[in-house]
């Protein structure tokens, strides 16, 4: 417990001696920042500002050298660990009380072979790093649609993105990591070196050490693909969705859509009769033809008069970006996910009235096409058990008063619960965790013993628990 007046972070400093403070500062090459430091404010703070922490440190690596000292640091003084990305996660896995922060930011380098069709990528980067030096080559990572997310946790718990029905999971394209491990050794988890690693950090999450580079296999994506952007009025989400149900059936792995009950939002690229009118939005994107693309998307586009219909060719990289001033810094958030076996009426009309009762107009429901590469891959041939249910209900709740905390989680909370009791609907995806209250085997299904068997390995005292945890087996 925190002394009187002083927060976490800083009661956790005084319990490290001058000595061992002073070795761990000078032999660290990066910066670390201390509660009495100007800058800690600043360091502690994550992406959702429901989030409010107190570490001890927060290092910055240079490299993996200083990751190594930081984690023995951590370990040998019994400190609580987290490992920061690009500090994205909505449970804010990514910082700690009275703990160390490993920061990777300016670990965020970006290495592209277009001839071997591989990137090497730091543990700090974005998606919006790896995007930038990629597409120079008409090359891609499928990584996820907000081009500031970390690419670390993304791909440590899976990874949905643009084009994942055509090339599948982040993690399905991570080839080979490099790794602190809880001992304090950096290992090189591939197929033919730890490859049971390799295996766990393939939709494990971030049970196994710190991942201080990734190298994904690249794919074939852009640099201009079709973008699916269509709005509709609210009124017509449900036959939006009944449309889209029969469209699902046939779609081609090229093609994939979010459904979104959203509300529209007060910019100038939309009408403004029509600002905060709840809406239904089909987003997507073709990884095809372009001139595939038209009448592949035609039935999605036809519902209704659309209150705006922004689809067509498009810079894949600006894609990425579009999402990026909707989730904003120190915004709050909270989002849990559930996966969905068949879109059955029951749901449709759930998804519809759910939305429309958001408490926030900044808040969505939202539907992810899977299928196509995901099933591709048997459940346990990686980390990542959900691969054969064809849909995602994502619930985000985004508003910026504290005072609104409680009425959107409840919102949440009741919405997940009410979809739970329909028949096929079970599970949760890590990167849309809530606060992580649910139990751990919804996110990791039957992979979940082997898993702990892996973590044994190389985390045997469970160092690495800031995020869906998985304990050691014994």
């Amino acid at each position: 417990m925190s002394k009187a007046g002083l927060h976490a972070g800083e009661t956790a400093v005084e319990g490290i001696s001058a000595d061992d403070l002073r070795t761990f500062v000078d032999d660290f090459a990066g910066e670390v920042v201390l509660p009495d430091d100007d800058g800690y404010h600043e360091a502690r703070q994550v992406w959702n500002g429901m989030i409010n922490k107190y570490p001890a440190i927060v290092a910055r690596p240079t490299g993996p050298a200083d990751v190594v000292r930081a984690v023995e640091l951590a370990r040998d003084q019994g400190l609580p660990l987290a490992v920061r990305g690009g500090g994205h996660n909505v449970a804010g896995s990514a910082v700690c009380d009275g703990g160390i922060v490993v920061d990777l930011a300016d670990v965020n380098d970006v290495r592209v072979d277009p001839d071997a069709r591989t990137a090497r990528v730091g543990g700090g980067a974005t998606i919006g790093d790896v995007d930038r030096e990629t597409q120079l080559f008409g090359l891609a990572v499928p990584l996820g649609v907000v081009s500031q997310t970390g690419i670390a946790g993304l791909t440590l718990n899976g990874g949905v993105g643009h084009v994942r029905r055509a090339h599948g999971l982040a993690c399905d394209s991570l080839v080979s990591a490099d790794v602190v491990t809880a001992d304090g050794e950096v290992v090189v988890a591939s197929e033919d070196r730890n490859p049971d690693l390799l295996w766990a950090l393939r939709g494990g999450g971030g049970n196994f050490g710190v991942v201080t580079s990734f190298e994904y296999r690249l794919h074939d994506v852009g640099p201009e693909v079709y973008g699916l952007l269509c709005f509709y009025h609210g009124d017509r989400s449900i036959e939006a969705l009944e449309r889209f149900r029969e469209w699902a059936v046939d779609a081609p792995d090229e093609a994939s859509v979010l459904p979104i009950y959203m509300f529209v939002p007060e910019l100038e690229e939309y009408p403004e009769e029509a600002w905060g009118e709840p809406a239904f939005l089909f987003a997507g994107c073709y990884n095809g033809a372009i001139e595939e693309a038209e009448s592949v998307f035609e039935p999605l586009r036809e519902v209704a008069e659309p209150i705006v219909d922004f689809s067509g060719p498009m810079p894949y990289a600006a894609l990425q970006r579009l999402f990026d001033l909707e989730f904003p810094d120190g915004r709050r958030y909270y989002w849990k996910s559930t996966y969905v076996e068949e879109l059955t009426d029951d749901l449709v009309e759930l998804f519809a009235r759910r939305g429309a009762e958001a408490p926030s107009s900044l808040s969505t429901v939202d539907l992810w096409h899977l299928g196509g590469a995901i099933a591709e891959v048997d459940p346990e041939e990686t980390a990542f058990w959900h691969r054969n249910k064809p849909y995602m209900l994502n619930v985000e709740a985004n508003w910026d008063d504290p005072l609104e905390d409680e009425a959107n989680v409840s919102w949440v909370r009741e919405t997940l619960a009410e979809a739970r009791e329909l028949p096929g609907i079970d599970g949760g995806y890590g990167n849309f965790p809530g606060l992580r209250e649910d139990p751990v085997r919804a996110v990791f299904g039957d992979n979940l013993e082997r898993l702990a068997d892996v973590k044994a390995t190389y985390d045997p005292e469970n160092l690495f628990s800031n995020n869906q945890n998985v304990e050691p087996s014994r």
